[in-house]
C-alpha cells in the first residue's frame, strides 16, 4: 500500500468518527487526527476554516487521503482512497 499523507478532522464524541479512526487503526495506517471540539476556539476556528475547504458541509469525519475527501464512515470510500 503506497505511503499517504492521512488526517482525519472528528469529535470526540462521534460515534461515526471513532469507528474511522478504529478502521485505519486496524488497517495499519499512519494517520494523524484532531478532535476540533477539544480544541481552543481560535485553534477550532482555523481548523473549521481548512475542514470547509475540503467539505463545505462541514461534517464529521472528515477524512483526507492525499488528495481525496472522504466524508463520513464508509470503508468502503476509505478503502479505495487508501488503495489509489
Amino acid at each position: 500500500m503506497p505511503e499517504k499523507n492521512i488526517h482525519v478532522y472528528s469529535l470526540s464524541t462521534c460515534g461515526h468518527c471513532k469507528d474511522t479512526l478504529s478502521y485505519l487503526r486496524r488497517k495499519g495506517v499512519d494517520f494523524s487526527f484532531v478532535d476540533i471540539d477539544l480544541l481552543s476556539r481560535e485553534e477550532r476556528k482555523q481548523i473549521l476554516e481548512n475542514v470547509r475547504e475540503v467539505n463545505p458541509e462541514c461534517s464529521f469525519p472528515t477524512t483526507v487521503v492525499g488528495d481525496r475527501v472522504v466524508v463520513g464512515y464508509n470503508e468502503e470510500k476509505l478503502e479505495e482512497a487508501l488503495g489509489d
